[in-house]
């Protein structure tokens, strides 16, 4: 028997045909497989987790068969309650599957804390652009007895003279002693 008229034998044309209708057949069962594995149409909407606390966002996520995601915190948010939720990803309102993380950010228990820099010996228009910059703030200031114009003589936290280096939280006030430009008084 020759190669061509076994190609064009009712066997083989046979064959061929139950082969098709296998592969049909067998894709059909793998997509439905998939469709019931996967939840395919199935979604959930993600709630609006933005100023509630921890424990009223895990609750409203496990609700919606959603994992919560803790994220590193960001910086101290003023606007919003400490430890409550700032951010998330995905947005409020998004159709994701169930069981999909949902990454939260939370807001710290306060602004962190920065080294305050050596502003000694400069003067007060180098030091409040490096204040600014550090986001610290500029409080009260004091001038006293010293040759050197708005020189930086101290720097001050609440009453307390702090030296460079010490850490305090953003937004704090730094207040400053300064020299007036007159020469200090001899003292007999």
């Amino acid at each position: 028997m020759s190669i061509i008229k076994f190609l064009v034998s009712k066997t083989f044309l046979k064959q061929i045909l139950l082969v098709i209708v296998a592969l049909v057949v067998f894709c059909f069962l793998m997509l439905q497989w998939l469709k019931s594995s996967t939840n395919h149409g199935n979604f959930e909407t993600v709630p609006d987790l933005t100023g509630k606390s921890i424990s009223v966002a895990k609750i409203e996520l496990e609700e919606n068969d959603l994992v919560m995601q803790i994220q590193d915190s960001a910086n101290f948010n003023p606007n919003y309650p400490k430890f409550s939720v700032i951010e998330q990803d995905p947005p409020a309102g998004a159709k994701v599957k169930e069981n999909r993380k949902i990454y939260i950010t939370l807001n710290p228990s306060g602004y962190r804390k920065v080294r305050v820099p050596n502003l000694l010996e400069s003067t007060l228009r180098q030091a409040k652009p490096t204040l600014e910059a550090l986001e610290f703030k500029l409080g009260k200031l004091t001038y006293v007895d010293n040759i050197g114009k708005d020189i930086v003589l101290k720097m001050q936290h609440k009453g307390k003279i702090i030296q460079a280096g010490d850490m305090l939280s953003k937004t704090e006030k730094i207040d400053l002693v300064l020299g007036n430009g007159r020469r200090p008084s001899a003292k007999n």
